[in-house]
């Protein structure tokens, strides 16, 4: 019996899309989901006449493949992946590759790996980025696990991946969870831009009053420019022309403003607090869909709580010029926090990243693909210890370059009552990031006046604590400075 390359479990849009981008590439598939019904459906309609075969139990699945055995799982996070590796370890032997190509937890994904590498099975946590169009035609693939499992399958990943100038947009991230957690920090930095767009969106539409076809074009003028060419733009610029068949109407215009999330932007904010970076436009992203939820009470509070109104009074087009600024500046920070995030992560879970590698796959195939990813991977090229972005040469300047008119920007908004979350936090994390001396030292005191956490001097080394309340000029050095030092660092 002619036996099949690789192994799709799982048949919702992702996985039949990648299921038909390697069967098109050359590698003969086998598929199996839970409910037969969907099977068939996908037999008979978009698998007809190519090389896919189709199982109806999960041991008829496992013994369709060749050895050693590669099984992409495409089930729903969590539980029911662990569910599906259950069924699956009694029918594998030793060398079969399990590929998690969800949006998982890291954690589960190092959890997963430490449980099956030691049975003589392989595992990959991989992250999988360009939604359905991606998946079929060319994703972004960032697959985590051991090295050598990775070169086993790269002969695959390679020719389904997304196609750029500098290659297939895959790499080999990194050990245990580092595919899923770059997968994640990706999603968090897609909120934010997500986000920043809404909000140029917001301020085009009601501190100018431009019309929904205005829109279009602008947006369509800005994915012609170097700084601001990508998907996102170029999507939303289709968006605000598209017009409801029912209503006749924009269709942007009759879509309720309350966004959903499903938890990869929560999660990159939680491991942000959890590593201690500092991703404030990410958070703001993510607090804003939160907010949007609470649309009833937001209907009720606008009809008593006031506030300024009205419409930009000076020159539009210069305006609009200034907003495009604002976005870049704002957008350059949001993707500087995520790269300092993955940073931080690569050293606390040694995971080594490349980030200028991961900036390259980023180029094509994913949602947060777009031109000046060329740009960041040329700074990581040029310093791969490189600690923020925003310290890079090209980077710097562009924001010194463009910070009048996203300080105008701002000031707009704020006198017009128009809510910009995540332009204002990039703002306040470069002012932030620019600044010798923060305030900071007096939240240094007050927490040593009212817990004795002790306190470090500009002028002297050592931990120090004062007796307040005794209004003396006498303090105190610590007697056990690194056992201090932990405590004070970790101490609210």
């Amino acid at each position: 019996m002619t036996q099949q390359s690789f192994g799709v479990i799982g048949l919702a849009v992702m996985g039949e899309n990648l299921a038909l981008n390697v069967e098109r590439n050359g590698f003969p598939v086998a598929v199996y989901n839970r409910t037969a019904e969907k099977t068939d459906a996908f037999m008979e309609q978009r698998a007809q006449g190519k090389n896919v075969k189709a199982a109806y139990s999960i041991e008829d699945f496992v013994k369709y493949l060749e050895r050693p055995r590669r099984i992409l799982i495409m089930v729903k996070a969590g539980k029911p992946v662990d569910a599906v590796i259950d069924q699956l370890k009694p029918l594998l032997e030793e060398g079969d590759i399990l590929i998690d190509g969800g949006n998982s937890w890291f954690e589960d994904t190092a959890r997963r790996t430490e449980e099956l590498e030691p049975a003589g099975f392989r595992f990959i946590g991989m992250g999988v980025s360009g939604g359905e169009e991606g998946a079929l035609n060319g994703p972004s693939l960032m697959p985590g696990g051991t090295k050598s499992s990775y070169e086993y399958l790269e002969p695959i990943f390679t020719k389904i991946a997304a196609q750029v100038d500098d290659g297939p947009c895959v790499t080999y991230i990194g050990p245990a969870g580092a595919g899923h957690y770059v997968k994640m920090v990706h999603n968090g930095i897609e909120y934010g831009d997500i986000q920043l767009i809404a909000e140029a969106y917001d301020l085009l539409k009601n501190a100018l009053g431009l019309e929904d076809k205005q829109l279009g074009d602008i947006f369509a003028e800005w994915n012609t420019t170097d700084e601001l060419n990508s998907y996102l733009i170029e999507i939303t610029s289709d968006i605000f022309k598209y017009i409801d068949p029912e209503t006749n109407q924009p269709l942007v215009d009759v879509i309720l403003d309350a966004a959903g999330q499903k938890g990869t932007g929560r999660w990159t904010v939680q491991s942000a607090l959890e590593l201690g970076v500092c991703i404030p436009t990410i958070t703001a992203a993510v607090n804003a869909r939160i907010m949007s939820s609470f649309k009833k009470e937001r209907v009720a509070a606008s009809k008593i709580l006031t506030g300024p109104s009205g419409k930009y009074e000076g020159d539009t087009k210069a305006f609009i010029n200034m907003i495009r600024d604002a976005l870049y500046c704002s957008k350059i920070c949001s993707y500087a926090q995520g790269m300092a995030l993955l940073g931080m992560a690569s050293r606390n879970y040694h995971y080594e990243l490349d980030l200028g590698e991961i900036a390259r796959i980023w180029k094509g195939g994913c949602i947060i693909r777009a031109g000046f990813l060329n740009k960041i991977k040329h700074a990581f090229d040029q310093d791969a210890d490189l600690p923020n972005l925003l310290l890079a040469p090209e980077f710097r300047q562009t924001i010194l370059d463009r910070q009048a008119a996203w300080r105008e920007v701002l000031a707009t908004a704020a006198k017009l009552g128009i809510p910009v979350p995540a332009f204002s936090s990039s703002l306040d994390y470069f002012d932030s990031y620019r600044n010798a001396r923060l305030p900071q030292n007096l939240t240094q005191a007050q927490r040593d006046y009212f817990g004795a956490h002790t306190y470090e001097r500009v002028d002297k080394s050592g931990f120090f604590h004062t007796e307040w309340t005794h209004f003396s000029q006498q303090s105190v050095q610590t007697s056990t400075p690194e056992s201090q030092q932990a405590e004070h660092l970790t101490t609210p």
